[in-house]
């Protein structure tokens, strides 16, 4: 039995892996259920028997695109040695996001918020609840290193937590929009300055 399971969820990864990227670069409304079947080999019956809708394989997608972010960036922070360098981590990431093991299609954050607004709740809840996490994060640290001594007893933690989310999902979507990733270099600058004026 347990043999059995293991196989199921091994399928069910595949799926997931699979077509991650899809999802990512076509969206949940442009991408087809012959998209999947071409991309992973199975058939449709296969793939509606490890997932119940088109819906519940894009939001498990969604998830292991996120994971994806939140490894390589947690990994980074690990070697980071101040709080500022940590808060850099997110600007780095982002400037260098093609060369890194950034999901195929961009930011599924960026990607999700804006073609689930209101068109798909269940998607527009994880990607509110992904940035929120987001927030949380670099609340987090910020209040990390004013405890440390590191910042400023008077700097805004939410205040500038929020400011560097908009600045980096903003550049990103100026620099999809326009074919200029320049544009996103600018406004990670932004992004080290805002965190530069917190320190002591």
């Amino acid at each position: 039995m347990d043999k059995e399971l293991s196989k199921a969820e091994r399928t069910r990864q595949f799926i997931i892996e699979t077509t991650a990227g899809i999802f990512n670069t076509k969206g949940y409304a442009g991408t087809a259920l012959s998209d999947l079947t071409q991309a992973t080999g199975l058939t449709k019956g296969s793939i509606y028997g490890n997932f119940e809708s088109k819906e519940e394989v894009a939001l498990a997608c969604f998830d292991y695109n996120l994971a994806k972010i939140h490894r390589a960036v947690q990994a980074r922070m690990q070697k980071a040695g101040s709080f500022q360098e940590k808060l850099s981590v997110y600007a780095q990431f982002y400037h260098s996001f093609t060369q890194t093991a950034f999901p195929k299609g961009g930011c599924p954050i960026l990607n999700t918020a804006i073609e689930a607004d209101d068109t798909n709740n269940l998607l527009k809840d994880k990607a509110s609840k992904a940035v929120l996490a987001w927030k949380k994060n670099i609340i987090d640290l910020i209040r990390a290193g004013i405890d440390a001594g590191e910042f400023r007893a008077d700097a805004t933690p939410e205040q500038t937590a929020l400011s560097i989310i908009a600045l980096i999902e903003g550049g990103l979507m100026i620099a999809r929009v326009t074919n200029n990733p320049s544009s996103l270099d600018k406004v990670l600058k932004t992004v080290d300055m805002l965190i530069m004026q917190l320190k002591v």
